[in-house]
């Protein structure tokens, strides 16, 4: 698995349970355009690439990359001891941006923790119950938890990028048509291994 940060910060980061990775993030000296969130593995991996992207198409939307490794980060802290209270939780996610968060498990749990902030406008991606015996990255786009959903979820809400967001969203279901064709179309199989006796 890719290594996001060093011992040192990984071990900052869990004990603080959530945290911006600057590192990934380009809006040090603004006011985020959109906030984009993970928590688990496959998501991180997931919002990482979406943000490489977005960074590579659109380099002036400034961008905040949260990272959430204590899912109960996101209640209030009157509700459980390791939630942020309001004023911290808000310093983060922002009062009013678009927040595209990928969650390893299903979207509605993310929306009851977070159900009393301030900040609405919270669109979840993650497991809702598509795909069989396939890809892992496949399972992503079926469950629409990839790159290329995660892109467009941004440019669909943030209607000032116009026609050159509606132009990278055109590329992005085509590259996803494609990847869907070939997995398909060359799904590999293992094979059974023989017991050796």
């Amino acid at each position: 698995m890719p290594q996001w940060l060093t011992m040192e910060e990984a071990v900052v980061h869990c004990t603080e349970g959530i945290g911006i990775w600057q590192w990934a993030s380009n809006d040090q000296d603004a006011e985020p355009d959109v906030v984009m969130a993970c928590c688990g593995d496959t998501p991180t991996l997931e919002i990482l690439a979406a943000v490489t992207i977005l960074h590579k198409n659109l380099p002036d939307l400034k961008i905040r990359v949260i990272n959430v490794v204590d899912l109960m980060k996101l209640q209030s802290a009157s509700e459980h001891p390791h939630g942020l209270n309001e004023t911290d939780f808000d310093s983060l996610f922002t009062k009013d941006k678009h927040i595209i968060f990928g969650f390893h498990g299903y979207p509605w749990l993310v929306h009851r923790l977070t159900y009393r902030r301030t900040n609405r406008n919270i669109h979840v991606r993650g497991y809702v119950e598509e795909g069989t015996i396939t890809t892992p990255f496949d399972i992503r786009v079926q469950n629409k938890l990839d790159r290329f959903h995660l892109v467009q979820d941004v440019v669909d809400r943030l209607p000032h990028l116009g026609t050159k967001g509606a132009y990278i969203n055109y590329i992005l279901i085509n590259t996803a048509r494609i990847c869907r064709k070939f997995v398909t179309g060359n799904g590999i199989r293992t094979k059974k291994r023989k017991r050796k006796r």
